[in-house]
């Protein structure tokens, strides 16, 4: 069975490897850095609907979700539905848990590509209950054909499986449910020159293999000619998980090379942007009541100043002074709407509790009232009468 899959993916290899693609070969030109994963792992809960989708795009077609995560569906000819990071992540792993679709023809694929087409793929078809397949390619090359293997898995089109691709400079190993079924060692890809080894994205997808406007070879591949009467036909994707063993926000191509020695790392993360208020704010009462035996004198000042600016650092300072001849108080204002506030509290001595006198030389003496005042009144009356009384005895 194997010889007879090999002959027949020899015939389609060309066909798969137009499906990928480039935006800018680093062998062939200078391109720009390619967006990294700044971190050492990543991770999507299909299950949670379209929400999961952040960290991807949406290369082709249209996904549903449901609660067995997202859904690739083939319903008609020239359906593809194909997602993929939006970074790219050197070296780590990338683990998908999904269910294959079924139907004659129909490739269920996860797909590990680089800007220099390297390339390390899982895919399952549709018609086969007892196997996946894998493969690998080293820079675009297709001058042979021997890269692609079979490995055992109980019907992928019934059950979830997951299935990891462990990558390292070393070796690549591809596991189902936690069990190694294949590895490809550095020396054994070309002495390492076929080797994939430059950062790359994931990407999920379902194709239609056995579409009758295929070559024979491809449909041979794929299982047969695909019925697309007998669909629609859905792969499901629970969730994908990444770890990245070079975190960065790019990865440059310093040469021509393909080596992952001359890819350059930049791990510089982004600055933190931040919100937050600066509040200020200045409160002056000042009162002074003088007082006199004659009149009473008022004056009350009051000047409020509040400023407010936003700031990369939160801080909430409120000075108060109060002065007043009376009495002095200063009360202590705070902002705790701020993440963090600091508070300060300036307070200036007043004058003493009780006013001071007042001299004044031109008021009038005091007035004097209760008994002293009527004993004077009635002195002066009677040495008045006895004065009258010695005049007229005179006469």
């Amino acid at each position: 069975m194997y010889l007879k899959y090999a002959a027949a993916l020899a015939s389609v290899l060309p066909f798969t490897l137009a499906q990928t693609w480039t935006d800018c070969n680093p062998l062939e030109k200078t391109c720009p850095p390619n967006p990294g994963l700044n971190s050492k792992t990543f991770t999507s809960d299909f299950t949670q609907g379209e929400s999961s989708l952040d960290g991807w795009v949406n290369v082709n077609g249209k996904l549903n979700f449901g609660p067995d995560g997202a859904e690739f569906t083939v319903a008609k000819k020239g359906d593809s539905p194909t997602i993929e990071s939006d970074f790219f992540f050197f070296f780590g792993k990338a683990e998908v848990v999904l269910k294959a679709a079924p139907g004659v023809g129909i490739v269920s694929s996860i797909v590990l590509e680089s800007e220099v087409l390297d390339e390390v793929d899982w895919e399952a078809l549709g018609g086969d209950t007892t196997q996946i397949q894998t493969n690998y390619f080293g820079k675009g090359d297709t001058s042979s054909y021997d890269r692609g293997g079979f490995s055992p898995v109980a019907t992928p089109q019934e059950v979830f499986h997951t299935y990891t691709i462990e990558w390292s400079p070393q070796a690549i190993n591809w596991i189902i449910d936690g069990a190694i079924v294949r590895t490809l060692n550095f020396a054994d890809a070309q002495g390492g020159s076929r080797y994939p080894q430059t950062p790359m994205r994931l990407r999920l997808g379902i194709w239609a293999g056995g579409d009758p406007d295929n070559a024979p070879g491809t449909i041979e591949w794929a299982g047969g000619e695909t019925d697309y009467n007998a669909g629609p036909f859905t792969m499901y994707v629970k969730s994908a998980y990444i770890e990245n063993t070079y975190p960065g926000s790019t990865y440059t191509y310093t040469d021509n090379s393909g080596d992952w020695t001359s890819i350059q790392v930049d791990d510089s993360k982004p600055p933190t942007q931040s919100s937050s208020t600066t509040k200020t704010t200045t409160t002056t009462h000042t009162t002074t009541k003088p007082t006199t035996s004659s009149s009473s004198t008022e004056t009350s000042t009051e000047t409020e100043t509040e400023t407010e600016t936003e700031t990369s650092t939160s801080t909430s300072t409120s000075t108060t002074t109060s002065t007043s001849s009376e009495e002095t108080t200063t009360p202590s204002n705070s902002d705790s709407s701020s993440p963090t506030a600091t508070e300060t509290s300036t307070e200036t001595p007043g004058e003493t509790s009780s006013p001071s006198p007042t001299s004044d030389d031109s008021a009038p003496e005091s007035e004097f009232t209760g008994a002293a005042s009527t004993l004077s009144t009635s002195t002066g009356g009677l040495v008045a009468f006895i004065g009258m009384v010695a005049a007229m005895l005179q006469l």
